[in-house]
């Protein structure tokens, strides 16, 4: 049942095109960890910007990456690092946190992007640094796109 009432609340949601990928000034990936891996409906996506990734539209453009997984050391760190590497394919700029904010040492201290454990307390926090992860690549696209 509460699976069927997220799908129901995500129907409603926007779908990210490749034609969106194209207008975007960053990128920001959000997913859940599986088998240390993106989930199967982001890599998917992630298939369909052969296009503009031949055409040069994704380069330049600074990402970041954030996940999830049931339980700590679930793959987290291996998620996110195997986005950036597709990223670097694309000649995105990576602009993870890093430690350039004590929010992140606050919320379990991964440098990569923030990580939340299935579970886990969602609180301000967590909050605090994905604010700083997402507040530094708005920060980096500003700069980018001068």
């Amino acid at each position: 049942d509460g699976w069927k009432a997220q799908v129901s609340r995500a129907s409603a949601l926007p779908v990210a095109t490749p034609a969106d990928m194209e207008w975007a000034n960053a990128y920001l990936f959000s997913t859940p960890t599986r088998f240390g891996g993106a989930a199967s409906q982001v890599r998917s996506f992630i298939d369909t910007l052969g296009g503009q990734w031949f055409s040069g539209a994704l380069a330049n453009k600074p990402v970041s990456a954030m996940t999830s997984a049931q339980n700590p050391h679930g793959g987290q760190e291996a998620t996110i690092l195997s986005l950036y590497t597709t990223f670097l394919h694309w000649g995105s700029a990576i602009v993870a946190p890093g430690y350039t904010d004590a929010s992140i040492f606050a919320a379990g201290g991964n440098p990569y992007g923030y990580s939340h454990t299935q579970g886990a307390a969602f609180d301000d926090k967590a909050k605090a640094a994905i604010a700083h992860q997402a507040k530094r690549l708005v920060g980096m696209a500003a700069k980018l796109a001068v």
